[in-house]
């Protein structure tokens, strides 16, 4: 199987911007206003994993300073998980953000996202903190530092 992958420091054309919906949208179950929270988020990164024209996986972010980046949302179609897409994906982003001059990087995730929890570890995350947001769900806090 061929897996390309793209980079883009902006929001992508709208055709792939679609795909990326449609497949956050049956990962998390919800769009939620997803294109207009991206459009406004500082330094966005979006990188994609593509079969063909089909978008399988992707990964977003952006600067919370500049040093420190925020990976944001991502995932894998159900599909084409097990291949090492989401890892694969995890590695462009930070060599990407290396390269940029960007030493941390952090995300959040929750217990019920347990191979996304497992992923950060095994690739260097450490938990910094946990809490509960205003809707009530527990949140974990992760970073790793990107100049080891």
């Amino acid at each position: 199987m061929k897996i390309d992958y793209l980079i883009f420091d902006s929001l992508p054309g709208a055709r792939l911007l679609e795909s990326i919906v449609e497949l956050h949208t049956a990962i998390f179950g919800t769009s939620d206003n997803f294109i207009n929270k991206m459009a406004n988020k500082p330094g966005l990164l979006v990188i994609t994993a593509m079969s063909g024209e089909k978008v399988i996986g992707y990964k977003i972010g952006y600067a919370l300073g500049d040093t420190k980046f925020y990976s944001w949302l991502g995932g894998v179609d159900t599909n084409f998980r097990e291949f090492g897409i989401g890892s694969t994906l995890m590695e462009k982003q930070h060599q990407y953000l290396r390269e940029k001059g960007y030493s941390v990087v952090q995300t959040k995730t929750m217990n019920r996202w347990r191979r996304m929890l497992i992923l950060n570890i095994k690739n260097g995350f450490d938990v910094m903190d946990t809490y509960t947001d205003e809707k009530g769900l527990h949140k974990i806090i992760l970073e790793k530092n990107l100049q080891n």
